[in-house]
């Protein structure tokens, strides 16, 4: 068994962690206390995390999962607060914002199999993480829902994922309904491929793990490659055309009220239209 070690830099809270046994390879957020929302050093630390564990050979299966009761809330919105209050506030939103196009591509290019193993909600850029994976195990504690709107922004980086995992029909219903999905309607949808009691859910890991390593790595690899050529094709250049829908959607008034609202626990008040 092979323990890497926390992934952090000398003045990063550890925030990552990862390890491989047996060919499988986990990633495990660890920022329970704040519901594993994502800050760019997050982001960053999920990012090297991936580079490192990839370029192992021995990996044959990349499992994404979280400590908590949350598997992620997605971004942080104090840290989004603050990028508000500078004066390089856009610059610094197209920065998160590449930073994290470039998570969600390092996934779902990966050549090995990925999971994404919820155990409870996800939320926001956390549902962008088990989009660009290849499976989603999730306890029937779990739900999907993307708020963006109700803070005044908008879920333009997760948006080409979503429509490429369960199509635009079925992407209006988080995108612009604001409710919270069911993993019951997440599998009747084939964005979850199982669900179980939260207790069931190393067993149901288990044996899809086990199932996808009857196969080849390379006939795995190479399925993956062609899969994601004829039905993913253009990912990389919608994400990076969302890059600045995510900074523009960040700059209005009405994202300057929401996150203000959110933080203080009232009601936003929108700006009226002309």
């Amino acid at each position: 068994m092979k323990i890497y070690d926390r992934i952090k830099s000398h003045d990063m809270e550890t925030l990552v962690t990862t390890s491989i046994e047996s060919g499988v390879g986990r990633i495990t957020l660890n920022r329970p206390a704040k519901r594993n929302a994502l800050t760019r050093d997050f982001i960053q630390q999920l990012c090297s995390a991936v580079k490192n564990l990839s370029a192992d050979e021995s990996i044959r299966v990349l499992v994404f999962q979280s400590e908590g009761s949350v598997f992620c809330a997605g971004m942080d919105l104090g840290e989004m607060q603050m990028r508000a209050k500078s004066d390089q506030g856009k610059q610094e939103w197209q920065k998160d914002s590449e930073v994290y196009a470039e998570l969600l591509m390092s996934i779902f290019e990966l050549t090995v199999p990925t999971i994404a193993v919820i155990q409870g909600p996800a939320l926001a850029g956390g549902v962008g993480l088990i989009l660009a994976c290849d499976f989603v195990v999730a306890s029937n504690r779990a739900f999907i829902m993307l708020p963006e709107p109700a803070r005044g922004i908008t879920a333009a980086m997760v948006t080409p994922l979503l429509i490429h995992r369960i199509g635009a029909g079925a992407a209006t219903q988080l995108l612009l309904g604001g409710e919270r999905m069911t993993v019951e309607r997440a599998f009747s949808l084939g964005l979850a491929h199982s669900i179980s009691e939260p207790d069931d859910l190393p067993a149901k890991l288990d044996l899809l793990i086990h199932s996808i390593l009857t196969g080849s790595k390379s006939a795995l690899a190479i399925t993956k490659r062609h899969l994601n050529w004829c039905c993913g094709s253009s990912i990389r250049e919608q994400i990076a055309a969302s890059i600045g829908v995510s900074a523009e959607a960040r700059e209005t008034d009405d994202a300057r009220e929401g996150l203000a609202a959110f933080l203080e626990k009232r009601k936003p008040n929108w700006q009226a239209e002309d």
